[in-house]
């Protein structure tokens, strides 16, 4: 069976931002079979709706099949695995810029408050999500104006994640000028060998 990884990306962006094409290319020349969904409604990112659109996406997942997420698309990964049946397995997953929090900078108006809300008030089965792999790893920034590195430890203790904090990266985003992301390649191609 063919190895699979989705990306997914975050509060407005889009399949064709940032590192999101160069890792995609990168991964498909290694023989992986990538797909970067274009989110629904991208600026105003709901639970209800970004889980079940990726489950239709990723259809039948298992260990030959990886998942990237980027800012609250990590939290749409996390709250995906959560949902899958007690026996699935998946084959690891990389979060970039993960957020369980946010800094008051990302929520300065009412829209934005209103849209984050429900990501930072909805538990996250650590437990169900746990299960799925021993693979994690969350790749955080020092000077991202949005992300709290302390949520990189959050996810330690709660999914044994392993940390990675980049140096002057930002928020991983195509805005911040970050094209290439060989951090997360290389993650991916080492879940794949183990």
């Amino acid at each position: 069976m063919k190895q699979r990884v989705f990306i997914v990306h975050g509060w407005d962006g889009y399949p064709q931002e940032g590192w999101f094409p160069w890792l995609k290319k990168e991964l498909e020349a290694k023989g992986f079979e990538v797909h970067v969904p274009a989110m629904p409604d991208h600026s105003r990112p709901k639970i209800e709706i970004w889980v079940p659109f990726l489950a239709r996406v990723v259809w039948h997942p298992d260990t030959q099949t990886y998942f990237v997420g980027h800012s609250v698309g990590c939290q749409t990964v996390l709250r995906y695995l959560a949902t899958l049946p007690p026996d699935t397995k998946v084959g690891g997953v990389v979060l970039v810029a993960p957020w369980l929090t946010l800094k008051p900078e990302a929520t300065e108006d009412e829209g934005s408050k209103a849209v984050a809300k429900p990501w930072l008030e909805t538990p996250v089965e650590w437990k169900k999500v746990r299960r799925r792999t021993k693979k994690f790893v969350a790749i955080m920034s020092d000077d991202d104006p949005y992300v709290w590195e302390s949520d990189g430890k959050i996810l330690e203790q709660n999914i044994g994640a392993e940390v990675i904090v980049e140096h002057q990266r930002q928020h991983f985003s195509g805005a911040d000028g970050v094209t290439e992301l060989p951090v997360v390649r290389d993650r991916i191609l080492r879940f794949s060998k183990q």
